[in-house]
C-alpha cells in the first residue's frame, strides 16, 4: 500500500534490524489477537506520493476500538461516529469564519487525506482495547523518519502539532521552508484550553496561498 516515493525515503529505516524486529512483534500480535488497523491499512497514510503533502496533523496511537482505526489519525471508519477528539476538530472548523464547514455524521477523513494532508499517527498499530499498547516498539523510529522525509523532500508545509508531544516533532522540521502551528490537544480534556478558537485550520490554508498552492478544502468530507 505504500507508495514508491515513501518506501525510497523510509527504504533505509526498514532495512535495519530494529524494524524487523518490530515487523517480528506486530505480526505476532496479528496471529494471536486482535490488532488494529486491520494490516492492509497501517500504511494508508503513505498511498499518495510524498510530494503531494501540503498539510501534516499528528496523532499518537490509532484507536483501539472495533471498526475505528484504519490507518489515518484522527479518522474512523463509517458507520463510526466522530470519537470526542474529532468532534472538537469539527467544532473548531464550524467557529472559523474564514473556513465554510457544515459538520459531518462520520469521522472518514479521506478527502483530506486526498487533497495531500498527511494523517500520521506516531505509532501505527495497537492491541485491540489496550490504548498505548504498542508504544516504544519502534515505530516511533519509523515514523519520525517520515516526518523527516516530509520536511526534506517537500517545500511549504503547514505542520499542525497539538499537545506535547507532537510538538516535540518541531526539532525535526526544516523552519525556514515549512510553517509550525502550535496549540493544545483536542482531546476534551485540553481542547478548552487554546484549541477553540486557534483557527489552525485557516491559517493553514492563508500559508499555502502566500506561498501559491491551493488550499484544503477542509469541507470536502461532507461530501464523501
Amino acid at each position: 500500500m505504500m507508495h514508491d516515493s515513501w518506501m525510497k525515503a523510509l527504504l533505509p529505516v526498514m532495512e535495519a534490524k530494529p524494524f524487523t524486529e518490530l515487523a517480528d512483534f506486530v505480526n505476532s500480535k496479528y496471529k494471536n489477537g486482535t490488532v488494529y488497523p486491520t494490516a492492509e491499512n497501517i500504511f494508508k497514510w503513505a498511498e499518495r506520493p510524498l510530494k503531494s503533502i501540503k498539510v501534516v496533523i499528528l496523532g499518537q496511537d490509532p484507536y483501539h476500538g472495533p471498526n475505528q482505526a484504519h490507518g489515518l489519525s484522527f479518522s474512523v471508519l463509517r458507520p463510526t461516529r466522530p470519537p470526542p477528539s474529532l468532534l472538537n476538530m469539527y467544532k473548531e472548523l464550524e467557529q472559523d469564519d474564514n473556513i465554510p464547514f457544515n459538520r459531518p455524521g462520520h469521522g472518514d477523513l479521506t478527502r483530506w487525506a486526498d487533497q495531500g494532508v498527511l494523517l500520521l499517527n506516531a505509532v501505527l498499530t495497537v492491541d485491540g482495547g489496550k490504548a498505548n499498547s504498542h508504544q516504544k516498539k519502534g515505530w516511533e523510529k519509523l515514523t519520525d523518519a517520515a516526518i523527516k522525509a516530509v520536511s526534506i523532500h517537500c517545500d511549504s508545509v503547514a505542520f499542525l502539532l497539538w499537545g506535547a508531544k507532537a510538538q516535540e516533532k518541531a526539532k525535526i522540521i526544516n523552519l525556514n521552508k515549512h510553517k509550525i502551528l502550535k496549540q493544545v490537544h483536542p482531546s476534551p480534556l485540553s481542547a478548552h484550553r487554546g484549541f477553540f478558537g486557534c483557527r489552525h485550520f485557516s491559517k493553514a490554508n492563508d500559508f499555502l496561498e502566500k506561498r501559491k498552492l491551493s488550499p484544503i478544502n477542509w469541507a470536502a468530507i461532507a461530501h464523501q
